[in-house]
């Protein structure tokens, strides 16, 4: 059995975006399980963006990570040494250790996904944080209706992806934005939306405009930036915009120059009875997730929901593919493979 256990820590905190000497790589002891505890080897390490916030030295709905301490983040593990009663060796299990291959829990905080889950990665995203936030955020703050058009951003991630497929099951017209012509064409021939538009087209506000041609009713926010600035001039009146995330941000060191736009934000919430609402999933909704994770389960075993998940292998890769996820290099859910199962 091995002895040693790799996690990478947070060596300094960034300014802008991250870079890699940001990150160490380090080799401990493996931790001991107490009594009452396991010990859990990971498999699969799940990259978020939200994981960028983390990163700074600033308020927000969870503690920064400190440095020298192990970056945040959710993993599947399994239990390689148990002394609960209610986890036995072998178990599969959803965790936040964090990015490192052991971590030691008293079983507060876990999902138990059982022995032999068919695909236990999924845990991460679609039937994960990723696709929970996808079916709160879109039914109960954007509430869709038959026959209204829903835009969301990052349309082949796996919030983007799950909310644009929600919507179609829902009878709406979806479009979606992404950035190049493959993930635009992923999103129409695979995930079924109406229309993707490429946000770095040099007239993306005119192609936008083009296709959502009765305006848009749910805009699912999860990026920001000129995304926003043409979204907001064609928000119906009563629309709704769901707030998960604003990636095109959270490398920012300052506000974006141009013109203060709060005053027509607020202006167009104003007029038009905007609905705009942030939340935080689990926060907000953890006790609706049972509701979650049967309707999604049905969507997947019709075969009502693609789903796409890109597996990097090694520990050592997570920061440079961290780095890439938050300039969009993904394609699908991102996970790092950091050990076989046992």
């Amino acid at each position: 059995m091995n002895t040693h256990n790799r996690r990478i820590v947070l060596a300094s905190r960034p300014q802008g975006e991250p870079v890699a000497s940001n990150f160490r790589l380090e080799k401990v002891n493996k931790p001991v399980a107490g009594e009452g505890e396991i010990l859990l080897r990971s498999v699969y390490l799940s990259l978020d963006p939200y994981m960028r916030g983390r990163m700074n030295d600033a308020k927000s709905y969870a503690e920064p990570v400190a440095i020298d301490d192990v970056m945040v983040g959710a993993c599947v593990a399994q239990v390689e040494v148990s002394n609960h009663p209610d986890y036995q060796v072998g178990d599969w299990v959803l965790a936040y250790g964090g990015w490192q291959d052991y971590s030691v829990s008293n079983g507060e905080g876990l999902m138990n996904l059982g022995q032999n889950p068919s695909n236990p990665s999924y845990a991460l995203g679609i039937m994960g944080m990723p696709g929970f936030t996808a079916y709160m955020g879109l039914l109960d703050i954007g509430a869709p209706k038959v026959g209204e058009t829903v835009v969301v951003a990052a349309a082949t991630g796996p919030v983007g992806a799950t909310v644009g497929q929600i919507a179609k099951l829902k009878g709406c017209k979806v479009v979606g934005i992404a950035g190049g012509a493959d993930k635009c064409a992923f999103a129409v021939n695979t995930l079924g939306f109406d229309a993707c538009i490429d946000h770095k087209a040099a007239d993306f506000a005119q192609q936008l405009a083009a296709v959502c041609d009765n305006g848009i009713d749910v805009y699912f926010e999860n990026v920001g930036g000129k995304v926003f600035d043409a979204v907001m001039p064609l928000l119906n009146t009563s629309a709704r915009v769901p707030v998960c995330g604003l990636i095109s941000q959270y490398n920012a060191t300052s506000l974006p120059a141009g013109p203060d736009r709060l005053s027509l934000l607020m202006g167009t919430l104003l007029v038009k009875r905007i609905k705009m609402q942030g939340f935080i999933i689990f926060d907000d909704y953890g006790h609706r997730y049972p509701e979650f994770a049967q309707d999604m389960g049905q969507w997947l075993n019709d075969g009502k929901i693609q789903y796409r998940e890109q597996v990097v292998d090694g520990l050592d890769k997570m920061p440079s593919a961290f780095i890439g996820l938050l300039k969009g290099e993904n394609f699908g859910k991102l996970v790092i493979k950091v050990n076989d199962p046992l």
